[in-house]
């Protein structure tokens, strides 16, 4: 299935997290989206395996996406090597997405920066007709996204653009709560953790908030790109008289 849009997210719930508005909003744009997770969170200290990957899975239907699927990295301990990249491009090249989205460049988690210049790699590397991958036993076709934009996570960093997220903002944070394990007050039987605390999610907010004062809305998502943007013309930049 060919995607608009395809997140990368070295975690469940990064994508939730970072860019879980964005998704809902281009999906009621009648884009076609989706989620790759690079590990299944395994080291997280509460939850296991098998509850995240069912967050994951509720998550998926809050989101409204077309595919989610986890490729089975080893949390904390995957590489930015030719056989990880390899993994990358064959499901680029399986989901032909126009944009992609990774995790952030530089952030508190060291997965998060490997994972973004293992993704922003294989992105580049799935367009070279030399480098042959196969699906299924058929040769894959070469195939390099337009974009490939960080968003941003934990650790603040200066966006070079904002999307408005206003209208799903409810929504995102819907899909955050079904990561009942990692978002909740702690129970007896698992530890209190940095994200597990009221706090954490009142940061999200607050984050949005901040984002969207930056364009003048209430709740956006900022993004980092490496690529200069470019306009055909400024009709984008045009609001309709209210």
């Amino acid at each position: 299935m060919k995607l608009d849009l395809l997140v990368f997210a070295v975690h469940p719930d990064d994508a939730e997290l970072s860019c879980g508005g964005i998704l809902l909003t281009e999906k009621k744009n009648g884009k076609t989206t989706g989620v790759v997770d690079l590990t299944q969170g395994e080291l997280g200290t509460r939850g296991n395996i098998e509850t995240r990957k069912a967050e994951a899975e509720a998550a998926a239907k809050i989101l409204q996406l077309d595919v989610r699927e986890n490729l089975q990295m080893a949390d904390g301990f995957f590489v930015n090597d030719e056989a990880h990249q390899r993994k990358i491009i064959t499901t680029i090249r399986k989901y032909k997405p126009e944009i992609i989205f990774c995790n952030a460049p530089s952030d508190r988690h060291p997965d998060h920066g490997r994972s973004a210049q293992l993704v922003e790699n294989a992105a580049f590397l799935s367009g070279l007709v030399k480098i042959e991958t196969q699906l299924d036993g058929k040769l894959q076709e070469s195939w390099r996204p337009k974009y490939v934009f960080n968003y941003i996570q934990d650790k603040y960093l200066t966006p070079n653009f904002v999307i408005d997220i206003s209208d799903v903002m409810d929504e995102k944070l819907t899909a955050i709560k079904a990561y009942r394990t990692q978002f909740n007050s702690p129970s007896l039987t698992e530890p209190q953790t940095y994200i597990s605390t009221p706090d954490f999610l009142e940061s999200i907010i607050y984050r949005a908030k901040m984002m969207g004062k930056m364009i003048g809305v209430k709740y956006g998502e900022g993004f980092i790109s490496s690529k200069m943007i470019g306009l055909s013309n400024f009709d984008c930049f045009v609001k309709e008289n209210t």
